[in-house]
């Protein structure tokens, strides 16, 4: 043998014992590891908390890592709880002790219940926590996503406002609602008036209304294969509400459904298993004496203060809406709901109130037969109003400032400005209410105002005349932007487009109480 061939050899060898020393003792191949299908995703972020919520693909426990740089250096570690079939293998953790106005970087993992080694691949996301003083907020409101039939549609670009609305990078984001489609079955293919087609993708639980708890579900993880919604979410805290199609399309309490695709006719029984998806697939956190509420209040430093409604859990039938007194038939809020509010607002010492309600206040919404929303027509009020007159009554006379309302469901934006000196009820002070939406659903309106309390149209984002159901290819899918500036304390309320584009904008001065 040459003396070439025998240092070949020998570098080979050595090669090897180095390889045999470098390389881990065992290699778990990843069908063997958790699984991160549906990413991360914050919310209900505070100055020293937030809720991180992700999905494991089996039975596994969920460790959080943060810390405040992005490269995880002096990194903390949490333990969350177990994800297992109970909740669907999601799982959150109410995460505290965080510095405030402070970015947080994280990373969810998932860890083998039998063997603490294996463990998923980490997915990263990232939020700020509230100030503790006086800093510019800027915030973004929407709803309505895979209404209509329309899905994610790939060869289009998925949910494509979700990735303009994170290039704005908001403090946080109010998800007004409609945040699946329960009751509307995505097809493969949906024919559009022009002759196109529109071209989803589609799932089992997606392909027919939802009864069980596991078509519910589906509906939130369908939405989750959408990559926008998946970057969006990790680096976007979120603030979340419902409204009709978390359950079915205009329900209420007790409503027995007569939809013939239906075989549970309950809706109560169909709101249950909706609700309870809704709070396993969503960052929300749990109220400590109430686990099914909804509604509620977030402080984001000295500018702001949030109060997100539930307008479908307490509200009355759909009806005629002509009730003289409020009532159980009358309720929207119900009386426990309205009496927080106004407890919540008058405790607030926050320059800004901001009111997110899932459904417009002087725009008309019907169900064909009754009304759906709290409008029922021009003149004095009467049913669903009456909670609104004793809300706004209140306000007034409690002397409290800078109440603002965003609010969503019609599929269109609008910016609408309360005017007492032009309604029939006329013992309120002004206020301004920001509509906007769909998100990626099919564009309605425009919607009749009611001149009840006086709303005069300052903006509408859609042409006279548009038909009904517009896919969202044909653009007319619109967000809010809410931006407060710490210096002045002035509000510049937004609207924008599919692209980005404003459309609308008006700065509101702060006041003083008197």
């Amino acid at each position: 043998m040459t003396s070439s061939r025998r240092k070949f050899l020998a570098t080979l060898s050595a090669a090897a014992v180095g390889l045999r020393a470098q390389a881990p003792a065992i290699v778990t191949p990843d069908r063997a590891r958790p699984a991160i299908p549906y990413g991360v995703a914050s919310g209900d972020v505070t100055a020293n908390s937030a809720i991180l919520w992700s999905r494991s693909d089996r039975p596994a426990r969920m460790i959080v890592e943060y810390s405040t740089t992005e490269s995880f250096s002096n990194v903390r570690r949490a333990q969350g709880p177990t994800a297992l079939e109970a909740t669907d293998f999601t799982s959150k953790l109410d995460l505290s002790g965080l510095p405030p106005g402070q970015r947080i970087f994280y990373r969810v993992l998932y860890e083998d219940l039998a063997n603490s080694k294996i463990r998923s691949a980490p997915v990263t996301g990232s939020f700020q926590t509230a100030p503790a003083v006086a800093r510019d907020i800027t915030l973004a409101f929407s709803a309505d996503t895979a209404g209509q039939g329309f899905g994610i549609n790939p060869e289009w670009g998925g949910f494509r406002l979700y990735e303009t609305m994170r290039r704005e990078r908001p403090d946080f984001f109010i998800n007004s609602g409609d945040m699946i489609y329960a009751d509307g079955p995505i097809l493969p293919e949906v024919k559009l008036d022009d002759g196109k087609i529109w071209k989803n993708l589609t799932t089992p639980a997606k392909s027919k209304v939802a009864e069980t708890l596991a078509d519910f579900r589906g509906n939130y993880a369908y939405n989750l294969m959408d990559e926008n919604m998946r970057r969006f979410a990790a680096e976007v805290p979120q603030v979340v509400q419902w409204d009709d199609h978390e359950t079915r399309d205009n329900w209420w309490p007790g409503q027995t459904v007569s939809d013939t695709r239906y075989t549970e006719r309950n809706a109560s029984i169909l709101s249950a298993r909706g609700r309870r998806a809704f709070f396993e697939y969503t960052p929300i956190r749990r109220h400590p004496g109430d686990p099914d509420r909804i509604y509620r209040s977030l402080r984001h430093g000295a500018l702001l203060e949030t109060f997100l409604l539930d307008e479908r859990s307490y509200r009355g039938p759909n009806s005629p809406n002509n009730q003289t007194v409020l009532n159980k038939q009358s309720a929207f809020l119900g009386p426990a709901q309205l009496d927080w509010l106004k407890r919540r607002l008058l405790a607030s010492t926050a320059t800004w109130k901001l009111i997110a309600s899932d459904m417009p206040i002087g725009l008309i919404v019907t169900d064909a037969r009754n009304f759906e929303a709290v409008a029922n027509g021009d003149g004095p009020p009467l049913g669903r109003e009456l909670e609104i007159v004793d809300l706004l009554r209140f306000i007034k006379r409690k002397n409290i400032r800078n109440v603002v309302w965003v609010t969503a469901d019609v599929h269109y934006c609008a910016a609408h400005y309360y005017d007492p000196r032009q309604a029939q009820f006329a013992d309120f002070d002004p206020f301004w209410e920001f509509v906007a939406g769909p998100l990626n659903a099919g564009t309605f309106g425009p919607g009749k105002l009611d001149n009840t309390f006086g709303p005069q149209l300052k903006f509408i984002g859609i042409p006279p005349g548009m038909k009904p159901r517009r896919p969202p290819s044909d653009g007319f899918q619109f967000f809010g932007l809410m931006k407060i500036a710490a210096a002045s304390r002035v509000l510049t309320a937004s609207l924008h487009d599919l692209e980005g584009r404003r459309l609308y904008s008006v700065d509101l001065e702060p006041e003083t109480r008197g």
